[in-house]
């Protein structure tokens, strides 16, 4: 038996005017979801637990199948994937490349600053801040900030993508005076450097945002999550574009595979993704594959970009894997759902379980679920917690 969860970031949306008061997933071309919703049984997962952010942290390793109780931050899950050990005492921050204006954050991402600009402007960093701590490169404008100092680890902060239009004074750091008063001082500081680097002085020149600020959160120090092979007995391995979701697969033992063209944005190449992860299925039990796309489209408003996103997962990767899975195994179960909604209207992640549908060549006689929407109202499952999402694919290959 053979496992795949497709993981289609921030897919699931609430209702939008513009399309009728439905949503991205309702007017998107799905056949293979519905396929798998009409075939299989479907419900809610709670990806997030009470009290936590909903964040593609905490959301990821539910589904990945360990309770994220215990995480303090997205930062020191990327670490492992920029090459980055943390060490006894060290604390990672997520750095994001921001554009501020009149003193707001104006864009969250730079206007998705390309990697190789990113990486010339951490050189600048370290050169002019490497005595407070370390900046690593990451992709695009997803970068690491480490520092050797644990009182750090407990600052209150806050994503950038949430505060869009925010003033920035108003989101810096808080907590410990001493320790947020510096590095919100650095972040400051970082304008200096960066608004008159050349790479930023090209990007003006080409009516591109300028990256004139960082931003820290999401910290954390080393976690321990647990170990994939050792709980489930299966081997796997993670397709992704993004730091964070190899960070936490080096983590919890699972292989990342790195394909070509994975982008983590609207231009990722769907097929190398699923034409990888097939290959790989010839290795390992179980297969992650994580698509990006519709929740950057929900964090842009982009509503048209979010509806080509999941159009893009159904009829690339699950009609590759409906097409060339048997050829691997004759038996399969394949997992479909986001780890969070991003609503376009919204722009930023919610707590709102999503919905899952879930088909095995093991199903005899599936729920009364007729397509893959939000509303799984008459799934077999009702609410299951995130983390328990794999052990209820298992118990049905099983049956």
């Amino acid at each position: 038996m053979k496992y795949v969860i497709v993981i289609a970031d921030g897919m699931a949306d609430e209702p939008v005017d513009e399309i009728d008061g439905q949503t991205p997933v309702m007017v998107a071309k799905t056949p293979n979801m519905d396929f798998i919703a009409k075939n299989g049984y479907t419900g809610y997962a709670k990806n997030v637990p009470d009290g936590m952010t909903p964040g593609s942290d905490v959301a990821n390793t539910s589904i990945m199948g360990f309770d994220p109780s215990m995480l303090k931050g997205r930062g020191p899950l990327e670490a492992p994937s920029v090459g980055v050990d943390l060490k006894e005492g060290e604390v990672a921050f997520r750095l994001n490349f921001i554009n501020v204006k009149d003193g707001k954050i104006n864009n969250s991402n730079a206007q998705h600053i390309t990697t190789p600009e990113a990486e010339e402007l951490i050189k600048a960093l370290n050169d002019q801040f490497g005595d407070i701590g370390k900046f690593y490169a990451g992709v695009s404008y997803r970068n690491l900030f480490v520092i050797d100092d644990l009182e750090t680890e407990d600052l209150q902060n806050t994503p950038p993508h949430d505060v869009v239009g925010g003033d920035v004074e108003e989101y810096l750091l808080k907590g410990n005076p001493e320790k947020a008063d510096k590095l919100n001082q650095l972040m400051y500081d970082s304008q200096k450097v960066l608004e008159n680097h050349p790479v930023n002085q090209k990007r003006v020149a080409e009516g591109k945002l300028p990256a004139n600020m960082i931003w820290l959160w999401g910290q954390g120090a080393k976690p321990v999550i647990g170990n994939f092979p050792e709980k489930y007995d299966m081997t796997g391995a993670t397709i992704t574009g993004v730091d964070l979701l190899k960070g936490i697969s080096n983590y919890i033992d699972l292989d990342v595979i790195e394909v070509p063209g994975a982008t983590a944005y609207f231009d990722t190449n769907y097929q190398n993704k699923v034409d990888y992860a097939l290959e790989s299925l010839k290795t390992h039990d179980v297969q992650f594959i994580h698509v990006e796309a519709p929740d950057e489209a929900g964090h842009e408003g982009n509503l048209p970009e979010k509806i080509r996103a999941i159009e893009n997962i159904d009829s690339i990767i699950l009609q590759t894997l409906f097409d060339k899975l048997p050829e691997i195994d004759e038996e399969y179960t394949i997992a479909v759902l986001p780890d969070h909604p991003t609503p376009v209207n919204i722009k930023t992640h919610t707590m709102t379980p999503v919905p899952f549908a879930i088909y095995s060549t093991s199903i005899k006689e599936p729920d009364d679920t007729q397509s893959y929407t939000e509303d799984m109202s008459q799934g077999k499952y009702g609410t299951i917690t995130g983390h328990t999402l794999l052990c209820e694919m298992i118990k049905i290959s099983k049956e």
